[in-house]
């Protein structure tokens, strides 16, 4: 009995093997047989339209359903600026299923270009709706670290009312940053920042005493200090020398 289930379920897993291949031979898969003609999509459709879904995929479709190619479908809809990734099914007897994932901005870089949260540089149209995202700067070769430095500071200031909407570096290794308020701060290299911030950040309380609108720019850059610059004020020097 054992020995017959088994040669049955041998002949299952040869027919299973054979049919594709004997219904391509024959024309029962052919290229026109069975055409797909409906589309399906399930996205969120925030920054990708369906107008360019569409476009990338109706020339793929009308072939036969096992003809249709899924990569070729997923790569050309992934190709779209701001599609993260793509996936793609058939349903018998002509339908394509979608599903898409855009890509969620985390920041803008260098005020051309988009960084999404899975830390790539794309570029994106229609990025009206991005302003409220912090701005980081420095060169393309230094991204990781850039966005490193950028939860660092945001770590050191928590404690404060300061948010820190954006991190720059120069190509010679300056950093510095820019508050809510527009004020900036330079803080130089990056061996330094922590012990500079913290220096400024234990004296900021009493630093603000009757400054209610906040200054406009703090050099951190001095052996013994800072230097502070108030708005429509010369600059108060906290002692020592600038450095680079």
């Amino acid at each position: 009995m054992k020995g017959a289930i088994r040669f049955v379920a041998w002949c299952l897993a040869v027919a299973l093997v054979a049919l594709p291949i004997v219904g391509v031979l024959r024309g029962w898969f052919a290229a026109d047989r069975w055409p797909v003609t409906r589309l399906t999509v399930q996205a969120e459709f925030k920054h990708v339209s369906p107008d360019e879904v569409r476009a990338a995929v109706l020339p793929r479709l009308g072939k036969g359903f096992f003809a249709l190619d899924l990569d070729a479908v997923q790569k050309a809809v992934a190709a779209l600026p701001w599609v993260e990734s793509a996936e793609a099914r058939k349903r018998w007897p002509d339908t394509l299923l979608l599903r898409i994932y855009e890509r969620q901005p985390f920041a803008r870089w260098n005020d051309k270009q988009l960084i999404s949260r899975q830390g790539l540089v794309f570029d994106a149209p229609g990025t009206d709706d991005t302003g409220g995202l912090p701005s980081l700067r420095g060169p393309d070769a230094r991204l990781a670290e850039v966005v490193s430095f950028y939860a660092d500071t945001q770590k050191a200031f928590a404690g404060t009312h300061l948010q820190i909407t954006g991190v720059a570096l120069t190509e010679r290794g300056s950093w510095s940053v820019t508050t809510a308020t527009g004020a900036q701060i330079v803080i130089g290299d990056r061996e330094q920042a922590g012990r500079r911030l913290r220096r400024f950040l234990d004296v900021y309380p009493q630093l603000m005493a009757g400054h209610t609108d906040g200054f406009a720019y703090a050099d951190l850059r001095y052996t013994n200090g800072f230097a502070v610059r108030w708005p429509q004020a010369p600059a108060a020097n906290a002692g020592g020398s600038p450095r680079t």
